[in-house]
């Protein structure tokens, strides 16, 4: 069900006009440093793909893609992309793309079984990239070493909007911490994942939570996460399970934790294997991604995801991504809004 997370005091700092003048800066000074800090080129994403072809991003494995028949292709049917997570991978090996270089892209998606409220839109935007590595690159210091870059690139984003719109201060923490999902459980036993992740991104401002999709200590996971992009299950230099996490930060407006990345060195063919087969998805091997990769056709590759509206909406300081982007919303969810001051576009 749709929701309203309701701040206990909020006004919006930047009219109608100065939030779009935002929204530009942003998405084009951050794609630039995301660009030159991780080395990757702009190419050209599509919004739909074949279906049956396994190259759609399966989220949690629940989530309905939206299809639609083709006239022209004998009714095949094709579904909007959930994210390009295995797709990019496809175009790396595609345009021969060497070691230390990679690729990004405009995302767009249509998530129609998303709950709906401040932080979850039907309308998903997100700067999706992808670069390719070295075996010897599979490590958890690698992988710590590009979220760092990752996060600097977000803070050079946040002082020039604060230098531009000086209304908006700076709130984001120098550095980022690490911790372990199975660290974060030990932590904090009698809290739920999202409380957990509340506790902890309130300590210290900037999070990765890391093995995002491994089975903990209490046989649970700390968050959904396909078997066959996102490496969950090697096991790291730490002795934890999982080269792959999530960018949190603290977020004043709202008092609570926000995601604004999902990111991990991919699956190599024995750890794709090893989690279709934990996931009981062995089936999943017979399609034309898992074979491209089960033949040694893809790089390794290290790759994800960073919400455009949600940096936006943070760095402006927005209550609602609805403020950042136009998308459809319940009724009651815009009056909610109305109420509280939060415009709606």
């Amino acid at each position: 069900m749709s929701k309203v997370i309701k701040p206990q005091v909020y006004q919006a700092l930047l009219g109608t006009c100065q939030t779009e003048l935002g929204i530009k800066q942003i998405k084009e000074f951050f794609q630039q440093n995301l660009s030159t800090e991780l080395r990757l080129r702009r190419v050209t994403a599509p919004l739909f793909v074949l279906q049956g072809l396994g190259i759609n991003d399966d989220l949690n494995g629940v989530e309905r893609p939206v299809t639609f028949p083709i006239k022209d292709m004998g009714e095949a049917r094709a579904e909007v992309v959930h994210s390009l997570a295995k797709w990019k991978r496809l175009t790396l090996a595609e345009y021969k793309v060497e070691p230390g270089y990679g690729i990004y892209t405009d995302m767009n998606a249509i998530r129609a079984d998303e709950e709906l409220d401040n932080l979850h839109s039907l309308y998903v935007d997100q700067w999706d990239w992808e670069a390719v590595i070295t075996e010897g690159d599979r490590t958890l210091a690698f992988l710590e070493n590009v979220v760092r870059r990752i996060y600097a690139a977000i803070l050079r984003t946040e002082y020039l909007t604060c230098e531009t719109f000086p209304q908006v201060k700076p709130f984001l923490p120098r550095d980022i911490h690490f911790v372990h999902s199975q660290e974060l459980l030990d932590m904090y036993p009698d809290l739920s994942p999202k409380e957990r992740e509340d506790a902890i991104c309130e300590k210290y401002g900037a999070v990765f939570v890391e093995g995002i999709g491994c089975r903990l200590s209490d046989g649970k996971k700390h968050d959904g996460r396909a078997p066959d992009y996102d490496d969950w299950s090697t096991v790291a230099e730490n002795g934890r399970e999982g080269l792959n996490g999530d960018i949190l930060i603290w977020y004043p407006v709202l008092g609570r934790s926000i995601e604004l990345s999902s990111m991990g060195i991919r699956v190599d063919k024995e750890a794709m294997l090893r989690q279709l087969k934990l996931e009981g998805e062995e089936a999943r091997e017979k399609l034309y991604f898992h074979q491209q990769l089960l033949g040694d056709k893809l790089p390794l590759s290290i790759g994800g995801g960073i919400g455009q509206s949600r940096l936006c909406m943070v760095l402006l300081h927005k209550a609602h991504i609805g403020e950042i982007q136009a998308s459809i919303w319940p009724d009651e969810m815009r009056r909610e809004c109305a109420d509280m001051g939060l415009q709606l576009i």
